[in-house]
């Protein structure tokens, strides 16, 4: 394997689906992508009917925060108990939760019950069941492939997770457009069946299993002190919880640009997150070719990603906005992809758990301070100035670490 640079992980000599051969890997990636198509379809589902329940961008925000309020407050608890069990097996009982939110969810859609208060406390339910999956989710894959195949396995979660993207808005716009919410909550709730499946079907002789933490006091606080005395991991994360809370706003974002600069309807919406998603599968096809990724690749990858996002929100109509979000969604697996590598990578096997729930705790829990904020920025200067700040946050914190990164290295063959 070639030698790489300290801050720099990859695997130049894998193929670009070399992780798709392993047993484990395919089934756990099928379930997630048919999971993915679901969750999708009830995120634009959600966001339209919280549209129609207030008419407001600032309450969606609070709708799309609410979310993530749990992940903001418990997620590094969430992923102390990751590192401390099983993760095959706690993912089992987050899937059968998720379904029977999204079960409750269909229900009360379908008798017309739901309102804007109940909304937000299922959205606050389904944040609690993400706490413990999404660290779990995401260590398991390190679990499943050989540290040689970990970021070829996590560049090739990306894309088929993205892929899996373009059908669930697209799907979601028609429907809704059809028959309303109610369809889009009940195949969500069939979605995680699948997932059930592929987890129980997981050959566990076949697996890594990681060394599980032992109850101690102070883990929580060890993770972060791990995280912040070691700049491979400490600089990544400033980057994915600026551009967390102020970027990856997109599910505020682009029904009101959708809706009030283009007058589109929920297929308005749908096609701009197919859009995205669209980008970023021929994106993905690029980051599994991807040699390595450093620090500097990914300050990189931020900045071009936040002058994409600042065309997109500067797009003088519809369809040139939908090709503008195409290069959009290329940037932003590039960022996400290269930010996960990184943070799994790097990370010690017994850390793995609290440090990817940490970076959760930056790109999702950021929304409860970013989504409001963005949606209240566009009623009160208009959609375009709600993208413009994620577009800006993106360029301006990979400039910020570009300088950083480059300060030391100056530093560093001063000393020499």
């Amino acid at each position: 394997m070639p030698s790489l640079r300290p801050g720099a992980v990859g695997s130049a000599h894998l193929s670009s689906f070399a992780s798709l051969r392993i047993r484990n890997y395919r089934l756990y990636m099928l379930g997630q992508c048919i999971s993915v198509v679901g969750n999708w379809m009830q995120t634009i589902a959600v966001g339209w009917l919280a549209l129609q329940l207030t008419h407001s961008g600032t309450m969606l925000g609070v709708v799309t925060g609410a979310r993530y309020l749990p992940i903001l407050l418990l997620g590094a608890w969430g992923g102390l108990v990751v590192d401390r069990h099983d993760r095959r097996r706690l993912l089992t009982v987050t899937q059968v939760c998720f379904a029977l939110q999204a079960a409750l969810l269909t229900v009360l859609s379908w008798a017309g019950l739901v309102t804007l208060p109940l909304l937000v406390t299922i959205m606050l339910v389904l944040g609690s069941i993400n706490v413990f999956d999404s660290p779990a989710r995401q260590s398991l894959i390190s679990e499943l492939v050989d540290r040689d195949r970990l970021p070829n396995a996590i560049a090739v979660n990306s894309t088929l997770v993205n892929t899996a993207k373009l059908v669930g808005p697209g799907l979601a716009g028609v429907l809704i457009a059809a028959f309303g919410m109610t369809p889009c909550f009940a195949l969500d709730t069939l979605s995680f069946v699948a997932v059930i499946i592929s987890l129980l079907a997981l050959r566990v002789a076949e697996m890594r299993p990681t060394e599980r933490e032992v109850h101690a006091k102070g883990q929580i606080r060890a993770g972060i002190a791990y995280i912040c005395r070691t700049p491979e991991l400490l600089h990544p994360m400033i980057m994915v919880y600026v551009t967390g809370m102020l970027t990856w706003e997109f599910p505020v974002t682009l029904p009101l640009l959708t809706t009030s600069v283009f007058h589109a309807g929920p297929d308005g919406f749908g096609a701009a997150m197919a859009a995205m998603s669209a980008g970023a599968v021929l994106g993905g096809f690029v980051v599994v070719r991807r040699p390595r990724v450093t620090t500097r690749s990914l300050s990189v990858s931020a900045v071009i990603w936040g002058v994409l996002i600042c065309a997109a929100a500067l797009a003088p109509n519809l369809p040139l906005a939908l090709a503008a979000l195409l290069f959009v969604g290329s940037g932003s697996i590039t960022f996400n992809s290269s930010a996960k590598t990184l943070m799994q990578v790097g990370a010690a096997p017994q850390m793995r758990g609290r440090v990817v729930s940490i970076w959760t705790i930056g790109w999702m829990g950021g929304t409860v301070i970013g989504a409001p904020t963005v949606g209240a920025i566009g009623a009160a200067s208009g959609p375009r100035s709600a993208l413009l700040v994620g577009g800006l946050a993106a360029a301006a914190v990979g400039i910020t670490m570009l300088a950083l990164s480059r300060s030391s290295r100056r530093a560093a063959s001063t000393t020499r």
